[in-house]
């Protein structure tokens, strides 16, 4: 029945002139073709297809035919005879049909797709979509650069296989469709290979900017999410196949030295939107922050690298792309982050940074990134790492810059571990300093005594909270021992003896009064805790407690007592610390009142 329906149709569309067919011939095309492939006669459709006589025909009103087409494809399994009559009427119907019509009923198909159908349909139609825009006359590079976007929009949804099970087992289908969609743009990316060495002053760019966006677009997705190290197990890297492939394009067009060094982002139209403007400006970022992880990194396109740079030159063009990626929270953009910093960092020489590019904003910022990650990072790797990073970028530097970044740091990293960790550099800096036969004037004299009074102060006096600050009052009393013990009064290269009076009166006063404080709070509060403890004859007594301002899970009168003990443990510490330095001090200006007496 359907396909008697559908030859009646065929027979009275055959004696009309193809100007004079009528909306009413093609809703009833359409209706017979979809019954025909609904019903399961899709090889008598063909059959109607291949006949010569039915072409103009069919080059005019197949295009309707896609959308029944690909679900009764889908609908079919892989070895079903059926199906492959429905993939061969798709093959037939991009060889016929007007490649305009057929272009936009392809698309629509496209954008219409949604959840684990997309990359299954995009992967079905590539293969027409390319055929249709290589017979396209008019309006070419548009409707590559339109098919290229919608297809990235659509796979933009999709999350990206991130771990060697999710690449390997590839549920959606993203690895394989990646690359297909770059076998896809291949064609005029030779097209446009083939017209720039024809002519030097290639006019026609269109088609460049077209390929040059999908690169782009590339870059940000799948690859700044994706799994870029080599993975064993896997002999081809899906991913890393892509990233060889995008590189490759950009390379061609001569389009990656410009990105890389210049930061050229294309020729974007001026948003008369501020939003939409900063929202490609931040895709720009982004896309440009994954090549050059891409290139420095993994070396993807490194062949191509003029090799005249200095590693300095190098380290200055990827801060702004590490910068990018460091204020990012998701792991697989933080730890690329981390890699190019560290890669970028590794081909300098210690103390070979000079001081002067910390007046670049991305030089002062990343280090403060750093500490974000440190501090607050879920992930212990990235933590771990980001200090190994920190302490490359400090040992990079001349000794200005440490001084520099030392201050900085100090100023604005609000957290004691962190502050413990700079003094504790500090130290090694005064060290050096001191041990070295050259005169180091940064980490000596007045210019240690100003970073001292930063080093050797309680935030808040006595009153300060002692537990919350412990790393870095532990740190600073170290120091000013190191000091006292190596340096003589007599010497005074560093300074701290004509400085002591002041250390006395800002640190080590307060400090003893908030050590006597501090103590005496928590005896009386573990006293009180035993106390409560035998009134209410067990140890399994349930309390919150609010550390910081903040609620604590709930702990039995045991488990606080612990903590309380586990505090004055600390206190007990610094308290027989700071007792050797006040002792060390004495002993230092007794020796010196006995030589001149």
């Amino acid at each position: 029945m359907a396909v008697d329906e559908l030859q009646a149709i065929i027979q009275r569309c055959q004696i009309l002139e193809e100007a004079d067919f009528k909306g009413e011939d093609f809703n009833l095309f359409l209706v017979a073709g979809q019954k025909c492939l609904e019903g399961g006669y899709a090889a008598q459709l063909l059959e109607v297809i291949q006949n010569e006589k039915n072409k103009v025909i069919i080059k005019n009103m197949g295009w309707n035919l896609i959308s029944p087409l690909v679900r009764c494809i889908f609908m079919y399994k892989q070895e079903d005879d059926k199906r492959e009559h429905c993939l061969r009427i798709l093959d037939q119907l991009a060889q016929i049909c007007n490649p305009k019509e057929l272009f936009l009923g392809l698309l629509e198909q496209i954008e219409q797709t949604s959840g684990d159908q997309v990359c299954q349909t995009v992967m079905l139609l590539l293969q027409p979509l390319q055929t249709v825009l290589l017979k396209l006359q008019n309006k070419k590079a548009y409707s590559v650069g339109l098919s290229l976007a919608m297809i990235m929009n659509q796979l933009t949804s999709l999350p990206v296989p991130y771990t060697k099970q999710q690449i390997q087992e590839d549920k959606l289908g993203l690895c394989q469709c990646c690359n297909a969609v770059v076998d896809f743009a291949k064609p005029f990316v030779n097209e446009v290979v083939k017209n720039m060495e024809k002519s030097s002053e290639y006019d026609d760019m269109e088609l460049k900017e077209e390929l040059l966006k999908f690169c782009m677009k590339s870059l940000k997705y799948p690859l700044l999410a994706a799994q870029l190290e080599q993975i064993e197990g896997i002999e081809e890297h899906p991913f890393r196949h892509f990233a060889t492939e995008i590189t490759d394009i950009l390379w061609n067009i001569r389009e990656l030295m410009p990105l890389v060094f210049l930061h050229h982002k294309g020729k974007s139209p001026p948003w008369e939107n501020q939003e939409f403007a900063d929202i490609e400006q931040k895709n720009s970022a982004d896309s440009l922050a994954c090549l050059s992880y891409l290139m420095f990194v993994q070396h993807f396109g490194i062949e191509c690298f003029p090799v005249v740079f200095s590693p300095s030159y190098l380290l200055l063009c990827n801060m702004t792309h590490i910068e990018v990626l460091l204020k990012r929270t998701e792991e697989s953009m933080l730890s690329k982050g981390l890699d190019l910093f560290e890669s970028s960092l590794l081909r300098m020489e210690d103390n070979s940074l000079l001081h002067d590019y910390l007046e670049f904003r991305d030089f002062m910022n990343a280090p403060q990134d750093l500490v974000k990650i440190m501090t607050l990072c879920p992930m212990e790797h990235l933590r771990k790492k980001s200090l190994s990073i920190l302490q490359l970028f400090i040992d990079k530097f001349d000794t200005e810059g440490k001084y520099t970044l030392f201050r900085c740091l100090l100023k604005t990293s609000n957290h004691a571990g962190v502050e413990g960790y700079i003094i504790k550099n500090i130290k090694d800096q005064i060290h050096l300093s001191l041990t070295k036969e050259y005169d180091n004037v940064w980490f000596t004299g007045h210019h240690l005594i100003s970073l001292l009074d930063l080093v050797l102060s309680l935030p808040e006096g006595a009153e300060t909270d002692l537990l919350q600050n412990s790393d870095r009052i532990m740190a600073s009393l170290n120091l000013l021992r190191y000091l006292v013990i190596k340096d003589c009064e007599i010497d005074n290269q560093t300074g701290v003896w004509t400085t002591l009076t002041k250390i006395e009166q800002n640190f080590l006063k307060p400090l003893r009064v908030g050590l006597n404080m501090s103590k005496a709070h928590y005896e009386a509060e573990i006293k009180n805790k035993k106390e409560n403890r035998k009134e209410a004859h067990s140890s399994n007594t349930v309390c919150s407690v609010t550390v910081s301002g903040e609620k604590m899970p709930a702990m039995t009168t045991g488990m606080q007592l612990q903590v309380l003990n586990s505090a004055l443990f600390t206190f007990d510490l610094i308290e027989s610390v700071l007792a050797r330095v006040e002792e060390l001090i004495e002993v230092k200006i007794k020796a010196v009142m006995d030589e001149n007496s």
